[in-house]
């Protein structure tokens, strides 16, 4: 299972090569990692540095632009070491980016909107005077061992949105009424259609949801997909994201800046290879994509 493969079994680069492109990336100065950023067409993240010949996964800014954090193996170049993925933090103090913290990788985060919680599937962390606390359980309805869950968003009225691998990968909603939080349920065939659906991504407005699936009439393997809120509070039919953002490979797992402005994904680029690596795109296709589609058309895309 293409999904399961991307958590349990793929690989980076070397630490001491990783090493050496940390000391390299502390003189990178300036927004977004100091990156020129891209248009529409979708291009490497910071490539050499960031986007290697390795595995590197679940690139997202905190809020403040300030935090970068993604994913990678420790454990590869040593077939003594298990699988041993990490999220590696980095800040931007005095114009510059450096290094400032890693910790083991239990879930794809996501980011409160005023940044004091990281989302991590079924667990968090509360931001603390230096750093981040220890996980915590988001509660007995979320925090269930007959959920697979891979990644879990929250938009700013309270409602969970996540995927779920151990139920034929169906991307399931949790609403948060008068204060109390709702039983999960499993979303519309507008969103669970087709194959390795998950990695849901709401909008803190909830006017959006972007996952990645593997549908007929698709550009290869699994593409990003969006589905507009309608004016009656029902999900519109899933949008394919277009040839800009999607490729031929896998395309998955994509997350928005906090500043609206760049959506940033993973892309398989060698799957012998087991190489992934974070792109990015201009968010502008999001407002192309909602002008161009009726409100009400809510037709369903099988």
């Amino acid at each position: 299972m293409l999904k399961k493969l991307f958590v349990l079994t793929l690989s980076i680069l070397p630490l001491s090569q990783l090493h050496a492109e940390q000391t390299e990336f502390a003189t990178f100065k300036g927004a977004y990692m100091g990156q020129q950023t891209p248009g529409l067409n979708a291009e490497p993240f910071a490539p050499g540095i960031i986007s290697t010949q390795g595995w590197e996964l679940e690139g997202v800014f905190a809020p403040g632009m300030k935090e970068f954090y993604y994913t990678i193996d420790l454990a590869q170049g040593n077939k003594d070491k298990k699988f041993s993925p990490t999220v590696i933090g980095y800040k931007l103090e005095n114009s510059k980016w450096r290094k400032f913290t890693q910790f083991p990788r239990s879930g794809e985060i996501v980011f409160s909107e005023d940044g004091n919680t990281m989302y991590m599937a079924e667990k968090y962390r509360e931001r603390t005077t230096e750093g981040w606390s220890e996980l915590k359980s988001l509660g007995p309805l979320i925090d269930k061992k007959e959920y697979g869950i891979m990644r879990l968003s929250v938009s700013n009225q309270g409602s969970y949105v996540f995927d779920d691998y151990k139920s034929n990968d169906l991307i399931r909603i949790s609403k948060l009424v008068n204060g109390q939080r709702q039983a999960p349920e499993v979303m519309g065939k507008q969103i669970n259609t087709g194959k390795w659906t998950a990695h849901p991504l709401i909008a803190p407005d909830e006017s959006y949801i972007i996952w990645d699936s593997e549908r007929e009439g698709g550009f290869g393997k699994s593409d990003l997909y969006i589905s507009f809120k309608q004016d009656n509070g029902d999900w519109g039919k899933a949008i394919n994201m277009g040839r800009e953002v999607n490729s031929a490979e896998s395309d998955f797992y994509a997350s928005v800046t906090p500043d609206g402005k760049y959506i940033l994904f993973n892309r398989t680029i060698d799957r012998e290879k087991r190489d992934i690596d974070i792109y990015w795109s201009s968010a502008e296709i999001i407002e192309r994509l909602r002008e161009k589609h009726s409100n009400n058309d809510v037709t369903l895309t099988e």
